[in-house]
């Protein structure tokens, strides 16, 4: 090729180079936050019934933007708060302060906290808390009803109704029984202090009830304070209808016919 055709040739390598424009540069990336946790489970090991367990989660943004703890959820049993700012900045480290009430639960128990922060696609985070939980021995109440429904009642009248009170526990139940305008009776005899139940024992208590004066629906809370760990305080609903001498006079009339 003589030195003109390389000239020729050299200029159309240019004109091409430059229509090409240059190379597309790549694109820069955004920097985004990353939570990284030291670890995601705490095990306790074997504890009491009753305990409350408590434990930090350390987390570290190795991202190249701040991290924003947007929400902290839990499941039942357990609570979690962030006790470090809400925003942690790339390098920086936060806390996550977890508990973990164990009264109520026995055996083998997990319980799960979720941080939701706001990386790209990995906003939830899940943490676990774990422990094997032994009851030792301890009284139990049960009672025959929570709820009693006396139906209609005429003003004036007094009222008694009955519950039965178990110890299904391993030790000795004690139980005491309060409501203002409620009296207590085991055996014919007025209690007046708590009763006490040996393992497996029971006993029937009576509700008495003063005259009724206000008409309409009414409804006594009747409370039930005892040394069992799970179940300390306990209440019985009882309910009526009272009606006046008059209502119940006007419903006879009324309904005389069917009665018949």
């Amino acid at each position: 090729m003589n030195a003109r055709a390389l000239r020729r040739f050299g200029a159309i390598l240019l004109i091409a180079a430059c229509a090409a424009g240059p190379a597309a540069a790549a694109p820069a990336q955004t920097p985004a936050p990353r939570a990284v946790f030291k670890t995601a489970a705490h095990d306790f090991g074997t504890v009491k019934q009753g305990d409350v367990l408590t434990c930090e989660f350390v987390f570290s943004n190795e991202g190249g933007a701040p991290l924003v703890v947007e929400k902290v959820e839990t499941t039942c049993g357990c609570t979690a708060a962030l006790v470090s700012e809400k925003t942690v900045a790339p390098g920086r480290e936060g806390k996550v302060k977890a508990s973990f009430d164990t009264r109520g639960y026995s055996g083998r128990m997990s319980r799960f906290i979720y941080i939701v922060t706001n990386e790209g696609g990995n906003r939830r985070h899940e943490l676990s808390l774990s422990a094997d939980i032994q009851v030792p021995p301890s009284a139990r109440i049960d009672i025959d009803r929570y709820n009693i429904d006396l139906g209609i009642v005429l003003e004036g009248d007094t009222l008694a109704t009955r519950i039965v009170i178990k110890s299904t526990g391993q030790r000795e139940l004690k139980v005491e029984m309060a409501q203002e305008n409620v009296e207590f009776f085991s055996g014919g005899k007025r209690l007046a202090g708590p009763i006490f139940l040996p393992a497996g024992d029971s006993r029937e208590i009576e509700l008495r009830f003063p005259p009724q004066s206000r008409t309409g629906s009414v409804r006594d809370y009747i409370l039930l304070k005892s040394n069992d760990p799970v179940r300390s305080t306990m209440s019985i609903y009882v309910s009526r209808y009272v009606i006046s001498r008059k209502e119940m006079k006007e419903l006879f009339e009324k309904y005389r016919s069917v009665l018949k």
